[in-house]
């Protein structure tokens, strides 16, 4: 079984799902097999010639997204979005943290797709596959480059993020908050900081987590937190008091989902259980096949965030509970109404238009 490697979440590379060949590392006792377990951060120039992505699921509260980045360096195990770094031909584990995708040109993209004839005005959610605040962000700034856009135009956006690095744009989220036009998610999933230092290896720690929502809530910025993932027993104990802690902080709303494993996630789960909590692995794994009809991943819509069952139905009860006893307030829609779309470049005048 793979060890645990310092600052990342995945233990090992897994094949993807598409791979005609199957790889196992053999330590040849020349250190080759350290050096492949602990690769170096690449950066790759993704030339996409669009930017918005539109969605239809019934699941998910926003039609339209954008993700700056491809792969997430925070590492985190349970991290849905890792399968898509198999259509990119790597692997969904420690290439999904370390050979990331970025997109330079992810402004202008949006500027022209906002700026074309037809466009109707709707919320954009930002970095929802992978974080847009992600330590990478820091070197680039695509994230910040989008919001001046935003902001530009006067269109609303909500941020998913469990990054501290929003903090350095306050001055762009201010003014859209001023409009009605932003709103801002932080992913809080446990408030334990050796299960997160584990868990979610470069990511901001909890504490730190809580400390950003109250500075988003002084500075005026509309914020609400996602409980995610629900693990069972590793903390889903802790349901009421992370509630309690980011209402505290100033959060206006919670939204909570189950821990989700599809595809090539579900064996790195198993192999990461079995490396830090060898003795609760079983019991979590069949608990989680408990809420997903048997299996470790249901994808049904209506099922694939909340989960079924009698233990997904206590989580759900809980969570009720808890907002309503600390009486979150919820949210504000976002205003469409301030859109305003750039002029239109003026054609080259006719030579006769001049005579």
């Amino acid at each position: 079984m793979s060890k645990p490697i310092k600052g990342r979440g995945a233990l090992n590379n897994p094949d993807n799902r598409f791979d005609s060949h199957t790889y196992e590392l053999v330590d040849d006792g020349w250190g080759s097999l350290e050096e492949q377990q602990n690769p170096a951060r690449e950066l790759i120039r993704d030339s996409s010639r669009s930017i918005i992505v539109r969605n239809q699921s019934p699941d998910v509260p926003f039609r339209q997204s954008i993700n700056p980045y491809r792969g997430c360096e925070h590492g985190c195990v349970y991290c849905f979005a890792r399968p898509t770094h198999a259509y990119l031909g790597y692997s969904p584990g420690l290439d999904f943290e370390t050979r990331l995708h970025y997109k330079p040109d992810a402004a202008q993209l949006l500027r022209d797709e906002l700026s074309a004839q037809g466009y109707q005005c709707e919320p954009i959610a930002l970095g929802v596959n992978t974080d847009a605040y992600q330590p990478v962000e820091r070197q680039l700034g695509i994230t910040r480059d989008i919001l001046e856009v935003m902001l530009e135009m006067r269109h609303p956006v909500s941020i998913i993020t469990k990054g501290a690095l929003i903090e350095r744009d306050l001055d762009l989220l201010g003014e859209l908050a001023a409009d009605g036009l932003v709103q801002v998610m932080v992913s809080v999933t446990t408030l334990d900081p050796l299960l997160a230092r584990r868990m979610e290896p470069r990511a901001t720690a909890p504490a730190r987590r809580l400390a950003l929502i109250e500075k988003l809530h002084d500075a005026g910025i509309t914020v609400g937190v996602l409980v995610a993932p629900m693990i069972p027993y590793l903390n889903d104990s802790e349901l009421s008091l992370i509630l309690e802690a980011v209402r505290e902080a100033g959060a206006q709303h919670a939204g909570y989902v189950l821990l989700r494993l599809p595809h090539e996630v579900a064996g790195m789960f198993d192999d990461w259980l079995r490396a830090h909590y060898p003795n609760q692995a079983d019991r979590v794994l069949n608990r989680i096949r408990d809420c997903r009809d048997g299996r470790l991943y249901d994808n049904r819509f209506g099922k694939r965030m909340r989960g079924e069952g009698v233990f997904a139905d206590l989580i759900s009860r809980r969570f009720r509970l808890a907002v309503d006893k600390l009486d979150f307030p919820g949210m504000p829609e976002l205003r469409c109404d301030r859109f305003r779309s750039p002029a239109p470049v003026q054609p080259q005048m006719d030579l006769f238009d001049l005579l």
